[in-house]
């Protein structure tokens, strides 16, 4: 008997899942508990567990799919039925045949999903002529992109010869103009395919965790009265300690020792100081939290993550260290958790990482500000009314002004100033 696995609920408010890769194909053996497949959803990347040991015998929804939870994502054949004699088939055996015959049937019907179909439409590519990658070699998404970009060539089956030309039908040419191959040096592979005059753009459909990303952003600019703040600091003596630590650092942690753990150790201490910045807006009321949960903006080529470290007041320069890097390989690898991504009370978002020098992020909703380092540069700075070159950084802290004003925001900038400026060689990282 067949069984079905669902798209599962992987949080609370979570209403569909995209199916980022299947990790088995149709025939694969398979027990009970083990990955059938990896899951996107706005929340967290997951893998989904089978219910049953059998054999998989359908995959329905293809990689990079996005359907409902509840909805089917593939069958298995459960391990009682591979006992079952054939010769002596019920009813249900029967039906299953008459299933399988169906599905036989429509798999030599190819099938094409409506993301494929438009694709293929608006880049006038013949699907007939194609090999796709997915389940039962159907054309996926990818396969058309790849196809897109050059990276494989549309033709798969073999063209039949041609008829020789009749007199009274003069003979057609093949129709591979829609057709887009690798790049080649040779002069005649290039000469025997006609490319486009028009190249179409490029068509990328919203992800699941990129529309919530859109939803939240719009949503906190639209509701939240951002206002803005920004100071200079003096890091030349926090260079200094690092560059003099960090080798020695990486032999006995294995870790590396960025700026941005001192970073994070600065702002927890401030908040412990000016507590209302670690709060939420509630409408009628405003929610000051105790415990710090720092939450820290990683970036990958698909998405914006934030992760968040708990209890981050708690814990040393070393510590945060730790806990960044953990957090950043997890991002990157999309083995996130739900609770590695809930809770957070402020933000930290070091956009320094790749040069900037001011900017003005915008605030993670139910939070109330959110502060980012920029890059650390060298500029000239008056001291003694002598000129010297100094490390400079700016900070900038974004506040939702219907909990925060300027006053309160502008001493905590110079809380976090003063403790940033005071790190040096004396600094403890334990």
């Amino acid at each position: 008997m067949a069984e079905n696995i669902v798209m599962p609920q992987l949080g609370e408010s979570v209403t569909e899942g995209t199916i980022s890769k299947w990790l088995v194909n149709i025939g694969d053996k398979i027990k009970k508990y083990e990955p059938v497949c990896e899951v996107i959803t706005d929340k967290v990347n997951a893998e989904v567990p089978s219910t049953f040991s059998g054999t998989i015998s359908e995959i329905v929804v293809q990689e990079s799919e996005t359907v409902p939870v509840g909805a089917l994502i593939c069958r298995i054949a459960v391990e009682e039925q591979a006992s079952t004699p054939v010769e002596s088939k019920t009813p249900a055996a029967a039906q299953d045949q008459g299933a399988d015959d169906v599905t036989a049937q429509a798999a030599m019907s190819p099938r094409y999903s409506p993301a494929v179909l438009k694709l293929a439409q608006e880049n006038n590519l013949d699907l007939s002529r194609m090999e796709g990658s997915g389940a039962a070699g159907r054309i996926t998404r990818k396969d058309i992109l790849e196809i897109l970009q050059g990276k494989r060539q549309a033709v798969a089956a073999p063209v039949p010869k041609a008829e020789p030309p009749s007199p009274s039908k003069p003979s057609q040419p093949v129709e591979s103009a829609r057709e887009i191959p690798k790049p080649s040096g040779s002069v005649e592979a290039l000469s025997a395919v006609h490319f486009p005059s028009n190249q179409a753009d490029e068509t990328i459909p919203v992800t699941a965790i990129r529309r919530t990303i859109a939803e939240r952003m719009v949503k906190s600019k639209q509701e939240i009265p951002h206002a803005w703040l920004m100071v200079e600091c003096d890091v030349t003596n926090l260079v200094r300690y690092r560059d003099r630590i960090k080798e020695e650092f990486k032999q006995k942690e294995g870790i590396h020792l960025t700026y941005l753990p001192f970073f994070i150790k600065s702002v927890v201490e401030a908040l412990k100081e000016f507590p209302i910045l670690n709060s939420q807006w509630a409408n009628d009321h405003m929610i000051v939290k105790k415990a710090v949960h720092l939450s820290i903006a990683v970036a990958t080529d698909q998405a914006l993550f934030v992760p968040v470290i708990k209890n981050a007041d708690q814990k040393s320069i070393f510590g945060l260290a730790k806990a960044i890097d953990e957090l950043v390989k997890k991002a990157r690898d999309g083995k996130l958790a739900l609770e590695d991504i809930t809770g957070g009370t402020f933000t930290v978002n070091n956009t320094g990482s790749f040069g900037s020098v001011l900017s003005a992020p915008i605030i993670n909703p139910p939070q109330v500000a959110i502060l980012s380092v920029e890059a650390i540069v060298k500029r000239p700075i008056v001291i003694n009314n002598m000129i010297a070159v100094r490390d400079m950084m700016n900070i900038c802290l974004s506040l939702d002004h219907r909990v925060l004003d300027g006053l309160v925001c502008g001493r905590f900038l110079k809380r976090v100033k003063q403790k940033i400026e005071g790190y040096g060689m004396e600094t403890g990282l334990y």
